[in-house]
């Protein structure tokens, strides 16, 4: 089965290959320290240093093979490759919300970069779906559980 892309801006990519190297160079060090330091108790069987240094081994292993394989499937968005006649990834987008008559902005990027806190959603998320393609002026229904929310798109930025 082949991977699918991993869409991602060029400053989502430095942060993935920074993350990587420092889990790869620094964390797999200190992991390896702490099983070095669970067996100088001995017995194994019944040590739980030795049980968690392993178990966080095993995930600091999995992340980084998640980010590998991210890193090898990514498609990485130039900043010439984002309209401002439509939405793609990477575009910064301000709406309205027609029921509350609020604006917000968001910025569409792929899965790997999410951060709702900062305004950066998924292109595969609800929203995102909703935007990608839309242009300034147009209402966008976005399905959700509770409902509809109806934005309308009054910017789109770089």
């Amino acid at each position: 089965m082949a991977d699918k892309n991993v869409f991602i801006t060029v400053d989502g990519l430095k942060k993935l290959e920074e993350e990587l190297e420092t889990l790869k160079t620094v964390r797999r060090k200190e992991v390896a320290e702490r099983i070095k330091q669970a067996l100088a108790f001995g017995d194994i069987s019944e040590n739980s240093e030795y049980d968690e240094a392993k178990n966080e081994q095993a995930q600091l292993e999995e992340r980084i093979v998640k980010l590998e394989n991210m890193l090898r499937n990514a498609k990485v968005i130039d900043d010439d490759d984002i309209k401002t006649d439509v939405v793609t990834i990477g575009s910064k987008v301000l709406l309205k919300d027609l029921e509350y008559d609020e604006e917000i902005e968001y910025t569409i990027v792929g899965s790997a970069e999410v951060d709702p806190y900062v305004g950066k959603i998924s292109n595969e998320s609800p929203v995102g779906k909703s935007l990608i393609g839309g242009k300034i002026g147009d209402i966008v229904e976005v399905h959700v559980p509770d409902g509809i929310i109806k934005y309308e798109i009054l910017k789109i930025n770089k």
